[in-house]
């Protein structure tokens, strides 16, 4: 667990289902080396988990839209059978 001790909380579950290299760093502090020279492999995995957050969101804002048309085929559904007498 590093310096975390024996136990593992819900922030780490959630840091390492959200990237397990970013909660590898994070626990093995000591073992990370600092630099600052600038790291083409840095720059490209910011720009790997903006597009993941911004995908994330982008789905997110999509859910009430798919509940909503979930919603009315079930009405539409329904409504049919009544007037067939299925119902």
């Amino acid at each position: 667990m590093g310096s975390r001790g024996p136990w593992v909380s819900a922030s780490d579950l959630a840091e390492y289902a959200y990237c397990p290299r970013s909660y590898w760093y994070s626990s093995h502090p000591e073992e990370v080396e600092g630099s600052t020279a600038p790291d083409p492999r840095a720059r490209r995995g910011v720009r790997y988990h903006q597009r993941a957050l911004s995908a994330e969101q982008r789905h997110d804002a999509h859910v009430g839209r798919y509940v909503l048309l979930l919603l009315v085929g079930l009405a539409v559904v329904t409504a049919s059978l009544y007037v067939l007498g299925a119902l």
